[in-house]
């Protein structure tokens, strides 16, 4: 039987397709600060929604390799709780950014949010884990430090064209809910302290 990864993988392929060949898609469903209150479905379609084939195809790579990993590590339901957690607390995130009059109302879409979650995640509940970050090998634990400085400070760089608000309140939402899990079930955190 696939695991959810793969099924949301499915998804956002099926999603991104379906944009391909209808325009009114992405204009319906996409997240646009303006229509946050009127629409609020807006925060949870949008997570499956993306801007081109590279933004896809990086956000599927993500999902694919640290998802299946996060899924070794949790249950089904809490994996499915930090995905649309993290996508919820993103949109929310950015949202509040255009509130704050730190960016002009520019729609986003994209699973990032949700993604970042399954990072702060994993990197909470497999700190050791290394993986390369811009070619260069590190710990999970401190790439989530590293991501939560690069996305804090791209919160104010309306120039980027990426939502780092998002980004960020996803990251949050997974390290706030793996630790929580860390504590509620200590069977799922796993830390080796030892040096590598």
């Amino acid at each position: 039987m696939a695991n959810i990864s793969t099924y949301l993988l499915a998804i956002l392929g099926i999603v991104f397709i379906l944009q391909l060949i209808s325009d009114p898609v992405t204009g319906l469903f996409i997240f646009d600060p303006a229509l946050a209150l009127t629409q609020p479905w807006r925060f949870i379609t949008s997570m499956f929604l993306h801007g081109s084939i590279t933004h896809l195809f990086f956000n599927a790579y993500a999902l694919f390799m640290f998802g299946s990993i996060l899924e070794t590590q949790i249950s089904k339901k809490d994996y499915l709780i930090i995905y649309f957690g993290a996508g919820l607390l993103g949109g929310l995130l950015y949202y509040a950014t255009y509130l704050l009059g730190i960016i002009p109302p520019i729609p986003a879409l994209g699973a990032s949010g949700a993604i970042y979650g399954i990072l702060g995640a994993t990197a909470i509940l497999l700190p050791e884990m290394r993986i390369f970050f811009f070619f260069f090998p590190i710990k999970m634990r401190y790439a989530a430090i590293l991501w939560f400085a690069l996305e804090f400070l791209g919160t104010f760089d309306i120039s980027s064209g990426i939502a780092s608000a998002a980004h960020l309140g996803g990251l949050i939402f997974g390290v706030a809910y793996a630790w929580y899990l860390s504590k509620r079930q200590p069977e799922f955190y796993q830390p080796s302290w030892e040096p590598a």
